[in-house]
């Protein structure tokens, strides 16, 4: 999950900035790294934080519904 984000969010950035250029591909790829560098760390000490939350809104949902 963390590849194809970064790796999306990168290309997106890269072009938004500095348009189509014609080493486009080079400077993508290094920004690629760059953010699965910040990308991957940040989804695995996030992720379970995130699940718990929605385990507990998940769960407080469906005990509002059930009453």
């Amino acid at each position: 999950m963390a590849l194809i984000m970064s790796g999306i969010m990168s290309l997106a950035i890269s072009i938004f900035n500095i348009g189509f250029v014609h080493n486009i591909l080079l400077i993508w790829l290094k920004a690629w790294c760059f953010a699965f560098v910040i990308a991957f760390p940040t989804v695995i000490f996030v992720a379970p934080i995130v699940r718990k939350i929605m385990a507990l809104v998940i769960s407080d949902n469906a005990i509002s519904d059930s009453d």
